[in-house]
């Protein structure tokens, strides 16, 4: 039973207030995508909602044979969530009590709840100072002989370096599942996100680089056992109907949204090449600034689902913040509070000075918008915006 201390004090950054109202430059990202498409998702829906067919059918199945064709997988399973997509693809790795899964420090916390709700224990290891992911080096040295997998997060857009990981499960007979939740269409030596672990596990929140009306999520693989075991969990433990083998879960992706991804899947690696010239504005304006701008390894082809700086200092985040917000441009910080310092994980006693890239980036990191639709002169805005604060306009 989990318990809940209503009474706990909550601590609120001083920027946040800054950054809740809309703002004209960084807002309305879904809505500019829908003048795009609308008319082609309109025409998808209307064939889907005559049949009467909403759950697990042809346009399920289509979107799951499409996405794991431009994944470079075997398989695609479509699942209602990103969270639900890790957590099943584990649970079908035979992750469970006992188990530790070592993972970031710097990710989404359904990276690690995922882990959690499997039974066994999140490993959180710190980060690379250039691309912000983990690597196989500090991995290596949290392996025990409790290890039974490693969550490697694609962050921001940028593939983990998955080569040296891979070779470093392989040694220690351990599973690797991608999250992948950042990286629709990214690349690692020419070989997509979703193909380089065991298995990888994508959301489709709506803000993603591709994602649903509403919440969806899919996992590739390659291994057939993987996939029959994922179907089998997804769907209440059953693979023929009314018999079910084990306790399962009621995670399945929609018709509907499966519809509607697969006209989505026609654009993104058009938005993604749009996303990357948006990047390229940004790095030419921004690269005599004091900044840190982002770092793209030799091995990646990076498809920006963030552009994400690093400010020299914790106030001149909150600073530029703040500037940005009253200049009527949208930015933020993901993720300013590190996973294994949250209150949901104070038992596993991890101290800031247990991450010390992550700690310190997690006080600076800065996010500029950036968005498929997002246009250039809206990007030289921000970035003009930043050189004002920094007097080099």
């Amino acid at each position: 039973m989990t318990k809940i201390d209503l009474s706990r004090k909550i601590e609120v950054p001083s920027w946040v207030d800054a950054l809740l109202k809309p703002t004209k430059i960084g807002s309305g990202e879904l809505e500019r995508q829908w003048e795009e498409i609308g008319d082609e998702v309109m025409d998808v829906l209307k064939k889907v909602m005559p049949t009467g067919k909403y759950t697990l059918g042809p346009y399920l199945k289509k979107f799951e044979e499409e996405f794991a064709e431009f994944s470079n997988s075997k398989y695609g399973i479509g699942m209602s969530s990103g969270t639900a997509a890790l957590h099943i693809a584990l649970e079908a790795m035979g992750v469970g009590p006992g188990d530790e899964v070592i993972t970031v420090c710097n990710t989404y916390v359904a990276t690690a709840f995922a882990i959690s709700y499997c039974g066994a224990t999140p490993v959180f290891v710190d980060i690379d100072p250039k691309t912000y992911n983990l690597t196989a080096e500090l991995v290596e040295k949290k392996i025990t002989s409790k290890t039974k997998a490693i969550v490697p997060v694609h962050l921001y857009g940028q593939v983990v370096d998955m080569d040296p990981i891979m070779d470093l499960a392989k040694k220690h007979n351990l599973y690797v599942l991608e999250d992948a939740s950042h990286a629709h269409g990214a690349y690692y030596k020419g070989r997509r996100a979703g193909s380089l672990g065991h298995a990888a596990a994508f959301s489709l929140y709506p803000s993603k680089n591709m994602g649903a009306y509403g919440d969806g999520g899919v996992i590739t693989t390659s291994d057939p056992e993987l996939n029959e075991k994922i179907r089998m969990l997804r769907y209440v433990g059953q693979r023929v109907k009314f018999i079910h083998e084990v306790i399962g879960f009621q995670d399945r992706l929609d018709e509907i949204q499966a519809a509607m991804l697969s006209v989505k899947l026609r654009h993104l690696d058009d938005w993604n090449n749009r996303r990357r010239k948006i990047a390229a504005i940004y790095d030419e304006m921004l690269k005599d600034t004091p900044l840190q701008l982002p770092y793209v390894a030799d091995y990646a082809h990076h498809i920006y689902y963030s552009y994400v700086t690093i400010t020299p200092n914790a106030e001149e985040r909150t600073n530029l913040l703040i500037h940005l917000a009253n200049n009527d441009i949208g930015a933020f910080a993901m993720y300013p509070i590190l996973v294994p310092m949250q209150g949901a994980y104070e038992d596993l006693n991890y101290k800031e000075s247990d991450f010390p890239v992550g700690s310190s980036y997690a006080t600076r990191v800065l996010n500029l918008p950036i968005f498929e639709t997002f246009r250039e002169d809206e990007a030289r805005a921000t970035a003009e915006a930043i050189l004002a604060y920094y007097d080099r306009a």
